[in-house]
């Protein structure tokens, strides 16, 4: 039986510090913007739960680009789905200008759940691609 080694749950990148610094940046993002006060938008029906559904799809999309394991994959997919329900709670308890919505989880976690879905379509290795290194 083979020890676990950290990064082993990574695809075979060239630049595997880079890529995963990005998915770390864009995490952090999506923290610093759910948090901050919100920009000045016309209100517009249902639009908000668009753009947690859209911003959760790409980071777990981008987790179908960097794991080439399930369990890892799995793990990074649950973890964002606790981090959408986490910074909701954050919102309503430490911000003044920003409220808890429940439909905002739903929608970051079916974000999740359809960026996952990218793990089962040709594009599951575009990053591979674009590294330069083999599928």
């Amino acid at each position: 039986m083979s020890r676990w080694r950290p990064g082993r749950s990574l695809k075979p990148f060239r630049r595997p510090r880079l890529w995963s610094g990005l998915w770390c940046v864009a995490i952090a993002a999506v923290v610093v913007v759910s948090l901050a006060p919100p920009p000045p938008m016309p209100p517009v029906e249902g639009g908000d739960k668009i753009g947690h559904f859209l911003a959760y799809g790409v980071l777990a999309a981008a987790a179908v680009q960097l794991y080439a394991r399930w369990p890892a994959l799995l793990g990074a997919g649950l973890g964002l789905v606790l981090m959408g329900i986490g910074l909701e709670w954050a919102q309503g308890a430490l911000t003044d200008t920003r409220q808890m919505e429940r439909a905002d989880a739903l929608a970051n976690t079916l974000g999740v759940i359809a960026g996952l879905a990218t793990r089962v379509t040709p594009l599951r290795d575009l990053l591979l691609r674009l590294d330069g290194s083999r599928p």
